[in-house]
């Protein structure tokens, strides 16, 4: 029982010293990590952003057309449907 207490004790200062030790700021820690991962990044040019806009800007458009017409479309057809009823 006694070597228990020992242990016990002995691991409790451990503990004690480990605190008292200064441990690296972990918000710290972590924008230097980010800093460092940003520097692995391949970064695109402005010429591929340019070009990638520009394709997207034409997909939106392209299928905001394509979506005007099939509305356009079946708001006619249901309404020559409708009048076909009367």
């Amino acid at each position: 029982m006694a070597k228990d207490k020992e242990n016990t004790a002995s691991e409790k200062k451990d503990k004690k010293e480990k605190k008292s030790k200064k441990e690296p700021n972990k918000v710290a820690k972590w924008f230097k990590d980010l800093r460092i991962e940003f520097k692995k990044v391949v970064w695109p040019t402005k010429q591929t952003v340019i070009n990638n806009t520009a394709v997207v800007l034409a997909v939106v458009a392209g299928s905001a057309i394509i979506v005007g017409a099939l509305d356009f479309g079946f708001l006619h057809l249901l309404s020559f449907i409708y009048t076909l009823g009367k």
